[in-house]
């Protein structure tokens, strides 16, 4: 019988590794997530925000087990029938492969997370920037195939490497009827968010990040889309209202902490710093075991190492001294297009006296219409509904943005004079 470890969490209390998971953990390419934060430089404002990309990683682990368990002991006469036709051996396979995807779907975020993407090189395939999932099912397929595949914990169940990667991958057709499980490594229901806005607003020390986790894993189910007959996983109508929280905590996170206007700037002077350290350079591509070794070198600790001596250039100086540009004026939330203009006029008039400034608009859409959140309506049919269709509190979730100016420390008394004999006042109002 395989050993099972567990490993005190924060959020979650305990959670459970089998020696083979142990192994796939204690791999070079998944521990350098202990020098990736899951949330750049956020702790210039929220100092207990030092989290790191791999305790989010065995913490959606953890949740997408739990709701993989739930819809199989709730599901199960659906699951083994038509069109799916799960076997329990099936059903017991695919839930070591829902784990692993959860577990490495991180691995192959760049430096600070989001922060250093612009680095990503062309895709020659789309023509645009690979994604760190990309590198994540590369990372996969190429460096943790041994691992994955000739661990003795793996004798019975014959799992490929390709197995986990297609659950992080975009492409859908050659998953199958694991299609299904997609939802829960990828969606507006799935475990990543799921996790993720609970362990940032605990680090974070806010509460606007909270939803009843467990009611929305009771609650998940799965129903047919009403145009194909699909099966995918929905939440019952019972549970409506924490799907609605979960959406309305998202919003909260990123309006009072995700977007909070230091915390902006200093994702700005972070991708500035790494350009100025790679000078031109891009990332590898995702393409060989040579290239993502390369790629993989690349961690929260070797930057802040050349922004150290220097290589950051102004941006990296002042992460470093924590000498931010400041905010000298902002629009309201989703502003109007006078207000953006003259937001853009204030710019003009500083950038006239010789002021360096930074623009930086923060949107998000908390909630997506394409991908809508399903509601069960009918357990004997599986009938299910849009949650837009039922719910008034998402209906009026409309995306967010908001614009902000920015000078450096030393210029913010000139600029706030500039702007003052111009009638421009802080909110970028005349």
């Amino acid at each position: 019988m395989a050993r099972i470890f567990e490993i005190r969490d924060p959020v979650h209390g305990f959670v459970t590794l089998t020696d083979w998971e142990r192994d796939i953990v204690n791999h070079p390419a998944f521990q350098r997530l202990r020098r990736i934060r899951q949330l750049s430089m956020t702790d210039m404002v929220y100092p207990g925000a030092m989290h790191t990309r791999f305790e989010h990683s065995l913490g959606v682990m953890h949740v997408a087990t739990r709701m993989f368990d739930s819809l199989v002991e709730r599901e199960r006469g659906f699951l083994e029938g038509e069109p799916l036709k799960f076997t329990a051996e099936g059903l017991r396979r695919d839930r070591v492969i829902v784990r692993l995807a959860a577990l490495l779907h991180d691995c192959g975020h760049a430096p600070f997370s989001h922060a250093a993407e612009d680095l990503m090189p062309e895709n020659p395939q789309t023509g645009k920037p690979f994604k760190h999932e990309h590198f994540s099912s590369a990372i996969i397929r190429v460096l943790l195939k041994d691992v994955i595949e000739s661990h003795p914990g793996n004798q019975n169940l014959e799992i490929k490497a390709d197995d986990v990667a297609q659950l992080i991958d975009e492409d859908k057709a050659s998953l199958g009827r694991r299609t299904l499980w997609k939802h829960l490594i990828s969606s507006q229901l799935d475990a990543d968010r799921s996790d993720y806005l609970l362990r940032d607003s605990h680090h974070a020390g806010v509460a606007y990040g909270h939803y009843d986790l467990d009611r929305l894993i009771t609650t998940l189910r799965v129903g047919l889309s009403e145009d194909s007959g699909t099966p995918l996983i929905t939440i019952d109508k019972s549970g409506q209202h924490v799907a609605e929280a979960l959406i309305i905590a998202r919003y909260m996170m990123f309006t009072q902490v995700y977007f909070q206007k230091t915390r902006r700037i200093y994702d700005i002077h972070l991708r500035d710093a790494v350009k100025n350290i790679f000078n031109g350079d891009k990332f590898p591509a995702p393409t060989s075991p040579e290239n993502l070794n390369a790629y993989l070198d690349w961690d929260d600790w070797r930057v802040m190492g050349c922004m150290k001596n220097g290589q950051g250039g102004d941006a990296g100086r002042k992460i470093l001294d924590r000498d931010h540009d400041r905010m000298i004026c902002a629009t309201e939330e989703n502003p109007s297009l006078d207000a953006i203009l003259r937001l853009k006029e204030a710019q003009a008039h500083l950038q006239d006296k010789g002021i360096t400034t930074i623009i930086d608009c923060a949107k998000a859409e908390w909630y997506k219409n394409a991908n809508e959140i399903r509601i069960l309506v009918d357990d004997q049919t599986k009938k299910t509904a849009e949650l837009s269709s039922r719910s008034n509190a998402v209906k009026g979730l409309i995306k967010s943005e908001q614009w902000r100016l920015y000078v450096p420390t030393c210029e913010r008394g000139k600029a706030d004079s500039i702007l003052k004999s111009k009638k421009l006042n802080r909110k970028g109002r005349r």
